[in-house]
Parts: structure tokens; C-alpha cells; sequence
């Protein structure tokens, strides 16, 4: 896992709230054996009209918005199933970061464990970033995990909370698996004492 430490990318607003998992990657999408190729079918449904274009109406497909990094969200951001697929898939399109007024809490925790920081911010918070984001031509946010803070264009900085162990992770680049081998050699050592 890539680590993070502080990332400045453009911003994407979607204006959605309850955003849901099988929103986010549909349920078709899941038959795949690997582990790649996730990001393709994000938000597949609005991205795309039934005959298979790009749906213009739809924020991801204005040129404006493409090679967004982080996303501006509504409440409850990955709700319903716990699917670790939703953020595979919003990894592999090129978010980094993703801002909301609330998270649903296994999507937040696979967030984590993939390399994607879930930043909760109040309500108005998200509501300016979001509004600063579309009347903004290349609106890009400074997000510094070290300091716990979304910092804007004009210096303004917006701090966020987060776990010690998930912000350790994160700064160093370790899922849960990473995180054990640290104690590689104590568990050598344990086994071997046996």
C-alpha cells in the first residue's frame, strides 16, 4: 500500500447523499477473480447510459472534473453492504481522499485499509468545499494527514479527526498485513521459544 502523507489534488463534488455501495461498484461487477480493473465500473450506473456512452449529465464524465483525486461527498457516504470492492474501485479511478459529513463505518474502515483517506467535516464545511468546487475552474485541496487538516487555495485550513492506528497505517503505508510483519521477528521469536 502507497503511503500518505499529503496530497493536493483536484476536487470532484457529488452531490448525493446516501450514496451506497452498490452505487458505487454494482453488484455485476463483483464476478471478477482479480483484484484490478474495479475502477472502471465506478459509479457505473449514473456514469453510463444504457446503451453504453458516457452519461454527460453525470459530475465524472465533464472534462473539467477528470483526473479529480479526492471527492466531495453527502451524509452517509458508502452505506449498505460492506462490499470491499467500493473502495478498490474508487482507489483504482485515482481518489486518494474522499470528504463527507458522515461515512457509513465498514466502508470508512476499508477506506483505511486501502489507502484512501476518509475525511469526516461538518455539514457546511463540505456544503462551501462542494459549492467552492463548482464555480471554481481546477478547484484543488491540500490535505495534510500529518497535520490532520484540509487546507484551501486561500489558506484556510479545516482540521480532521482520525484514529492513531488507522493514521499510522496510512503514514506508513500498511494495511493489516504490513502492520503484522513489523513484528516479524517477536513472533519468530515467540514461535521459536515454544
Amino acid at each position: 500500500m502507497e503511503a500518505f502523507k499529503e496530497h493536493v489534488g483536484l476536487v470532484v463534488p457529488l452531490d448525493r447523499i446516501n450514496v451506497d455501495t452498490d452505487q458505487i461498484i454494482p453488484k455485476q461487477f463483483l464476478k471478477r477473480i482479480e483484484r484490478t480493473g474495479f475502477g472502471d465500473f465506478l459509479f457505473y450506473d449514473w456514469r453510463y447510459l444504457e446503451n453504453g456512452e458516457p452519461n454527460p449529465a453525470f459530475v465524472l464524465n465533464h472534462s473539467r472534473y477528470q483526473r479529480a483525486s479526492i471527492l466531495i461527498a453527502g451524509v452517509n457516504f458508502g452505506c449498505g453492504s460492506s462490499r470491499e470492492h467500493a473502495p478498490w474501485a474508487l482507489q483504482q479511478y485515482g481518489f486518494k481522499a474522499i470528504l463527507a459529513p458522515s461515512f457509513a463505518d465498514i466502508f470508512r474502515n476499508n477506506c483505511y485499509k486501502n489507502g484512501i483517506l476518509p475525511i469526516t467535516l461538518p455539514a457546511e464545511v463540505i456544503a462551501d468545499l462542494s459549492d467552492a468546487a463548482q464555480v471554481t475552474e481546477s478547484y484543488r485541496l491540500m490535505v495534510d494527514l500529518e497535520a490532520q487538516s484540509v487546507i484551501c487555495p486561500d489558506g484556510t485550513a479545516h482540521p480532521f479527526e482520525i484514529g492513531t492506528f488507522e493514521k499510522h497505517c496510512l503514514l506508513n503505508g500498511l494495511d493489516e498485513i504490513g502492520w503484522t510483519l513489523q513484528f516479524e521477528a517477536d513472533i519468530a521469536a515467540f514461535e521459536a521459544a515454544e
